[in-house]
């Protein structure tokens, strides 16, 4: 059993990891995958899909359990994939056309991945 000091040293490999799965996962159902960890000026977003003109950005999180996951994702951070979002949208406006959600793949120890479709709203934020 690993210490919390040592996952904490693997967390951003293991994150890559899992966000390296949850792209894999999306892509076998049919997802185009437009980008992962992608940067814009108000922050990251771990990956972006377009379905059937079906936008979705993704947050990925990985913890010791898939509840402990579906926890990690905070008002703040919400805001913050908002924003980013609005920022990729105003760089490629002729994506989305069939609309757009905010989707979370959670991810545990075990490598067991949940996909949390339309997990928040803007005005959630």
């Amino acid at each position: 059993m690993s210490s919390p000091a040592r996952e904490g040293a693997r967390g951003p490999a293991l994150g890559r990891v899992a966000e390296e799965q949850a792209a894999a996962a999306l892509a076998a159902e049919g997802w185009e995958i437009l980008g992962l960890r992608q940067r814009t000026p108000a922050g990251e977003i771990d990956l972006i899909a377009e379905r059937g003109g079906l936008l979705a950005f993704v947050e990925v999180k990985r913890r010791s359990s898939l509840i402990a996951a579906a926890q990690a994702l905070g008002p703040r951070q919400r805001r913050r994939i908002l924003a980013a979002a609005a920022d990729w949208l105003a760089q490629n406006p002729e994506r989305g056309r069939a609309g757009i959600r905010f989707d979370v793949m959670i991810v545990d120890a075990a490598g067991r991945l949940r996909r949390i479709a339309d997990a928040f709203r803007e005005e959630e934020g």
